[in-house]
């Protein structure tokens, strides 16, 4: 906050719409009004109406009524849209004009719109009250002033104000461009959302499967009490517990032969950690594919066989450094063979298992992120002593 508050008001608007949800709901509940409201002064719209959404319904409208009037007009729109829908990310800075309007007559319209917001508009151009498409503002630089503004009008793609944020993300991922304008019902023109909007919501769903991924919960952050990390965190730590203890169960049938080969219980620990961070690579690339709809079970083969070839060759690699290491330091290569191979098996079962276990979460309704991990980890453990302590038993038996 200390920091925060050393910043000039300027430097203070244009950081806090960059913080996550969290920090602007820390600092926006310690400010007072007439500073909260001297900063959101300077925000657009969309990026105001974000941070008055994270304060109490009575603190919001008291901030909202001491707005300048453009400003709370713009706000009051975006408060009625949920804020998961494309209404909710709109911005509403824009202008209309008519197609038939001079490029002359098209700058004066945004010379008044920049005079009294600050902000260069989006030219929409209308043509009998249907959208036609879009004026680049750079064409009333290039463009004869008596031209019609129909002559540079370009297309531009649209979005019904209900739909939801995966909508949105797969009209930008189809057709690369970086604005889309919202309709309401009627086909009227409502906003415009643009591909930094877009970027941000993909931001906020990495950080939440990241989240997930690491077992903690999406509204935990560094500030919460003992209690509420206890809360968010237990039960998946109860769930890891019993998996251990399946791997424990694992390495308990080759007693006897670690018992003769102490050794192998010094590498036991290369074999799990190996298998777990592969597992973890694949699941994490897995994630964000399956966030961003680029694959599901019935598209997996192609990444699937990838997967496999990757980590049988990784495999390789690391076996030959295995087998150097350990004929170098305790001069037995065939712990180190036995080691070499057990890692081959470890990395292509984390591969297969960090493929297939995302997606089938996924189609059983169940967030991969934090399902996942779980049954992954299970498998490159339990696999991964399985093979190494097995092939020990045949070969030094």
């Amino acid at each position: 906050m200390g920091i925060f508050n050393s910043l000039n008001l300027q430097q203070k608007s244009e950081t806090i719409k960059h913080l996550s949800k969290y920090v602007q709901k820390e600092l926006a509940t310690k400010l007072s009004d007439a500073e909260l409201v001297e900063i959101v002064e300077r925000l657009d719209p969309d990026e105001a109406t974000d941070i008055l959404q994270l304060l109490p319904e009575h603190r919001s409208k008291l901030i909202i009524a001491k707005l300048n009037e453009q400003l709370r007009n713009g706000i009051s729109l975006l408060l009625k849209f949920d804020p998961d829908t494309a209404a909710g990310l709109m911005d509403i800075n824009y202008i209309h004009i008519n197609q038939n309007d001079s490029i002359a007559s098209v700058a004066k319209q945004v010379k008044i719109h920049e005079k009294r917001t600050g902000k260069t508009p989006l030219i929409l151009a209308m043509d009998n009250g249907v959208l036609a498409g879009y004026l680049p503002v750079h064409e009333l630089g290039f463009s004869g002033a008596r031209e019609k503004a129909a002559k540079y009008v370009k297309k531009i793609k649209t979005i019904k104000y209900t739909a939801d944020t995966e909508e949105i993300i797969d009209i930008f991922r189809k057709y690369p461009h970086n604005k889309i304008v919202v309709l309401g019902d009627r086909d009227n023109v409502l906003g415009a959302i643009y591909s930094d909007d877009v970027l941000k919501i993909l931001h906020e769903k990495e950080a939440s499967s990241l989240y997930d991924f690491a077992g903690v919960h999406d509204e935990e952050s560094v500030y919460d009490s003992i209690k509420n990390k206890v809360r968010y965190r237990y039960k998946w730590l109860i769930i890891n517990l019993g998996t251990a203890f399946l791997a424990a169960f694992t390495v308990g049938l080759f007693d006897e032969t670690i018992s003769k080969f102490v050794l192998l219980a010094v590498y036991m620990p290369i074999v799990a950690g190996m298998g777990g961070n592969a597992g973890t690579q694949t699941m994490a690339i897995m994630v964000r594919g399956i966030t961003l709809k680029q694959i599901d079970l019935k598209t997996m083969w192609r990444t699937l066989r990838s997967e496999l070839g990757s980590g049988f060759i990784n495999g390789l690699i690391n076996g030959v450094i295995i087998i150097s290491i350990v004929y170098i330091k305790d001069n037995d290569w065939k712990i180190g063979l036995i080691l070499a191979l057990a890692m081959i098996n470890n990395l292509v079962v984390a591969a297969l298992f960090g493929t297939i276990v995302p997606l089938i979460m996924k189609k059983l309704g169940k967030d991969p992120a934090s399902s996942a991990t779980i049954f992954i980890t299970t498998a490159t453990d339990v696999l991964g002593f399985l093979v190494f302590l097995g092939l020990a038993t045949v070969l030094l038996g």
